[in-house]
């Protein structure tokens, strides 16, 4: 398996919002590990790019990651 960049990552996990969270776990993996190889501490999202994009969209999305220990945040806000 190769390995993905953050923003690989970040991608993939656009792709599986937007199809109704399909592997959305493998993928928030891959972004942990990706984190981690490149010492990042915040994965950074475009909230025009969820498919909720709303408060209670977001926060649900922060704390679904950061209980797979993904720290996120997003851009513009």
């Amino acid at each position: 398996m190769s390995e993905q960049t953050v923003a690989d990552a970040i991608e993939a996990v656009y792709a599986s919002l937007g199809a109704d969270n399909a592997e959305i776990d493998e993928h928030i993996a891959t972004l942990k590990a990706a984190m981690k190889r490149e010492g990042v501490k915040e994965a950074e999202f475009d909230p025009t790019r969820l498919a909720q994009n709303n408060r209670s969209g977001r926060k649900l999305m922060q704390a679904y990651f950061r209980q797979r220990g993904v720290a996120v945040k997003f851009s513009g806000a």
